[in-house]
């Protein structure tokens, strides 16, 4: 009998935590069903696109439902750019960024350049090299709501960036959104 409560003891708190994070991870997981219509990405799977960061090569895909667009470092350079000047939190020096605002980028595949009504409820994840993502609304990155540009940087002091391309968010206090070796940026919808 003692036997039985000690089994039940250890396994009964094991067997609720493996089913509270087998929920947890399954709440977390992007939709991997077939969508259409606004905010809907036509039948990709965004479960294997956000899961998996791509190996660097220099590129930054973007997806906006079924449409998509690589940017790689030359062409990036070939659109205007523009320059922002930071202060380094660390170094306490200033810090010059060049590149283009990604509302630009965004644009060119559909994403509306002044939101309103269902189009506020678009948002982007932002993935890096490492892994590393980050969220932000469509209004947080749009200058018909926001000052402080949101750029695609692929310079710093006049040298090109070594992971290629880095999101720079001149409004935020601090850089912990600021996604460096940037790989993909998803537009997607809030259901």
């Amino acid at each position: 009998m003692m036997c039985k409560r000690v089994v039940l003891a250890v396994f009964l708190p094991a067997l609720a935590m493996g089913t509270f994070a087998a929920h947890a991870q399954s709440q977390n997981q992007p939709s991997s069903r077939p969508m259409n219509g606004m905010g809907q990405m036509g039948g990709m799977s965004m479960e294997h696109s956000m899961d998996k960061p791509a190996l660097p090569n220099g590129s930054l895909h973007i997806t906006f439902w079924d449409k998509s667009a690589e940017w790689t470092p030359a062409s990036l350079a070939a659109l205007p750019h523009k320059t922002v000047s930071v202060v380094n939190e660390h170094t306490k020096a200033n810090q010059s960024y060049s590149g283009v605002p990604l509302i630009d980028l965004l644009t060119r595949l559909g994403v509306p350049d002044n939101p309103h009504g269902l189009s506020l409820k678009l948002y982007l994840v932002a993935v890096g090299a490492d892994g590393y993502r980050v969220v932000y609304s469509l209004a947080e990155i749009n200058p018909a709501f926001q000052q402080a540009p949101v750029l695609v940087a692929d310079t710093l002091d006049g040298k090109p960036l070594p992971g290629s391309f880095q999101i720079v968010v001149t409004g935020d206090k601090g850089r912990s959104r600021w996604v460096r070796d940037l790989l993909a940026i998803h537009v997607l919808t809030v259901e």
